[in-house]
């Protein structure tokens, strides 16, 4: 691939981080409070966002090995675009709970894929230069932060449904540019190769296993921190900048890619996010204070910034070459679908019994198990070579 064919391929790649996340940036902090505005109660707000993480575990293996078997990602790329983006209407006719949660259930049937099959071209793209994803997926963190202080600003100003109507049209976008994604694709191959069954090697298991308990510890963080800000008495504006102060701090960390992984392992990242996952929960268990949480949320940087990279640095270094779309459709199934789904549904039970601030100690807890599960096999693992 020459070197204008590369330039050209990655600002398309830009463009989907940035429109990607511009959506979540509307959906993450705000969906959970349109669904507390209309009534819904702790229990069904994190059916919702389990649900919606549950569609994550299965269906990106599905799409993910139909991809690699028929050499059609692009197409089913462009597919679960435009089609999550049609069944998203059915949310501006319903304000009922079971209608909603049948939305979110076929909604996320084709939701699911987008991320893990554009990080998987993107490794693609990238080649070689790897190690520089986060300056393209800091393009992502980029919309996001605009998104939420602009929307938590508006909101304040004209309410929260008016999410619903931002989304579809980002949604939109996103799908119509979706054409243009770059066609890099392996050989169509089985779905289960010898190489494929790597995946279940002791090594991938344990890395996942740590990687299901970190995106359990952000369930408080992703389902309910916007309610509980909002509980404390703070506004919409306040949300959306404190959202926008922890994605501040990733793009900070994602430009800075280079370097970190040049001097530090992808083992020592990880296990360090671990650690600073483990001390920000704690801070908003202790804390209610405008300014410490807002300081908490640069640790953002750690918790999701190097810990993603890694992540898929990590999975992509794991996975045999000719399951790599499968290999990231793994990682964001078990993390973000199994491990979030868990982490809503249990912080959406607790929540109607302790409150948010329990929540976020109980986080620490299981992020710091995460951390020393991979670090005590990481140890073992040096002393046996």
């Amino acid at each position: 691939m020459n070197k204008d064919k590369r330039r050209d391929l990655k600002i398309v790649i830009r463009s989907q981080y940035f429109l990607y996340f511009a959506v979540l940036g509307i959906f993450l902090p705000y969906f959970n409070l349109y669904c507390d505005h209309l009534g819904f109660s702790g229990v069904q707000i994190g059916l919702l966002s389990a649900l919606r993480s549950m569609t994550l575990v299965l269906f990106p293996l599905i799409w993910g090995a139909l991809a690699d078997r028929f050499h059609i990602r692009k197409p089913i790329y462009i597919l679960c675009n435009f089609v999550s983006t049609s069944i998203w209407v059915f949310f501006l006719v319903t304000v009922d709970f079971w209608p909603m949660l049948l939305i979110t259930a076929f909604y996320g049937v084709f939701y699911a894929p987008i991320i893990s099959f554009l990080e998987a071209v993107t490794m693609d793209v990238l080649g070689a230069e790897k190690k520089s994803y986060g300056r393209i997926r800091a393009w992502g963190s980029i919309s996001f932060i605009i998104m939420v202080l602009v929307i938590g600003k508006m909101i304040d100003l004209y309410g929260v449904d008016i999410i619903l109507v931002f989304v579809l049209a980002g949604s939109l976008m996103l799908a119509v540019i979706s054409l243009h994604i770059p066609a890099i694709e392996p050989s169509p191959k089985k779905i289960l190769t010898p190489d494929a069954g790597s995946l279940f090697e002791k090594r991938v298991i344990v890395f996942l296993l740590c990687a299901v308990l970190m995106l359990v510890s952000h369930g408080a963080y992703y389902g309910f921190f916007s309610i509980h800000l909002k509980n404390l008495g703070y506004h919409s504006t306040f949300i959306g900048l404190s959202w926008a102060l922890a994605s501040t701090a990733e793009i900070l960390a994602m430009v800075k890619s280079d370097r970190i992984f040049d001097r530090y392992s992808l083992e020592d990242v990880l296990f360090f996010s671990f650690l600073v996952a483990t001390v920000r929960w704690l801070v908003l268990y202790f804390s209610a204070s405008a300014a410490i949480i807002l300081l908490s949320q640069i640790l953002h940087s750690v918790t999701y910034g190097t810990f993603h990279m890694a992540s898929i640095l990590y999975i992509d270094r794991l996975a045999p070459n000719n399951a790599k779309t499968l290999g990231q459709a793994v990682n964001n199934g078990l993390t973000y679908g199994l491990g979030l789904m868990m982490g809503f549904f249990i912080n959406g039970y607790l929540y109607e019994i302790t409150g948010s601030f329990v929540l976020f100690f109980i986080s620490s807890l299981i992020a710091l198990a995460g951390g020393l599960i991979f670090q005590s096999y990481q140890l073992a693992s040096r002393k046996r070579t």
